[in-house]
């Protein structure tokens, strides 16, 4: 775990100043999302969102790319082979990692957080999330149980490094499809408290474009600071931000880590990040107490460093509604 990790990963568009917003309820279980991402003949059609992804893994693959918008990238990709379930329905994702070269699924991966991999899925409107821990076969075929309340499009990311000499960490996204009659939801209000199971999460500081800012995030219960929160994954918090609009995906680490003698169990857990552009995202921060794993999620906008000015037009990757 790195000290102070700035987000980097993101190529276009940010706006306004930095909020909170809207809970995604339960131990890994949030809201609903029912936008649809493509035309399946099962309820699920094409987006722009969607639509934007396909043509930028068709252009190549661009140095500078966020993560997650491609489905291979480094010789290595992303097979997913459930691309649709029912939605509400029981249904098991079956996936694996190709390494193109060898054209083999890979079955060595350096672990990142006590996990060969970590695995997350998103609706096209952010309303709905899972960070999942899939299991691998011998043969390099991860699979994980995964329920999806409601129809629409969902993007899945795969967060990994393959165990190879000079390998770099990798996000691969693949689009998934969920039966049913989709109906997106707009993006959720920013607000800086959320409420998540009986939990007050309140978010603090600034994201800017080109500029490192330190984000703070309070856990209370029930009017008391939570001083005992409990290591999940190696870290007193995990978080996830996604970009509005085609997904762009960022997985970031607090600043500092249980055990390192200076990190406290809470109540606040801090991360550092820059982001590069101006635009909507959604930041879900997965935290552990009492045994059990919970998520708030935020929505953000950022805008210009201090002494930048904000180009007119507004939003490239989305809009507050």
């Amino acid at each position: 775990m790195q000290t102070g990790l700035k987000i980097t990963a993101f190529a276009a568009g940010l706006a306004a100043t930095f909020g909170a917003a809207y809970t995604v309820g339960g131990a890994l279980d949030p809201a609903v999302a029912k936008e649809p991402s493509r035309q399946d003949g099962h309820g699920a059609k094409k987006d722009p969102a969607t639509e934007k992804r396909a043509a930028e893994e068709t252009a190549g693959r661009a140095p500078g790319l966020p993560g997650g918008l491609q489905v291979s990238q480094g010789g290595f990709a992303l097979d997913l082979a459930t691309p649709r379930v029912e939605a509400g329905d029981p249904a098991e994702l079956r996936f694996s990692v190709v390494d193109e070269g060898a054209s083999r699924k890979v079955t060595a991966f350096r672990p990142e957080h006590g996990r060969e991999l970590h695995l997350i899925v998103a609706s096209n409107d952010l309303t709905t999330y899972r960070h999942l821990h899939p299991e691998r076969a011998a043969d390099g075929t991860w699979s994980t149980p995964v329920e999806l309340p409601e129809a629409g499009g969902y993007r899945v990311f795969a967060d990994f490094t393959p165990d190879v000499k000079n390998a770099e960490g990798l996000t691969l996204g693949a689009d998934l499809a969920v039966s049913g009659d989709a109906r997106p939801e707009p993006l959720p209000r920013a607000e800086r408290t959320v409420t998540v199971d009986g939990y007050e999460v309140t978010l603090d500081g600034e994201l800017r474009a080109g500029a490192g800012e330190e984000l703070r995030l309070e856990v209370e219960k029930d009017g008391e600071p939570v001083t005992d929160l409990q290591p999940y994954l190696g870290a007193y918090g995990h978080l996830v931000a996604l970009r509005a609009g085609d997904l762009a995906y960022l997985h970031v680490h607090p600043n500092g880590e249980p055990g390192d003698g200076r990190t406290k169990s809470g109540p606040e857990v801090s991360f550092t990040a820059t982001a590069p552009s101006q635009g909507a995202y959604r930041l879900f921060l997965d935290f552990r107490h009492e045994g059990k794993v919970r998520t708030a999620a935020f929505t953000v906008h950022a805008g210009a460093a201090a002494g930048e000015s904000v180009p007119k037009g507004g939003d490239s990757a989305g809009h507050e509604h």
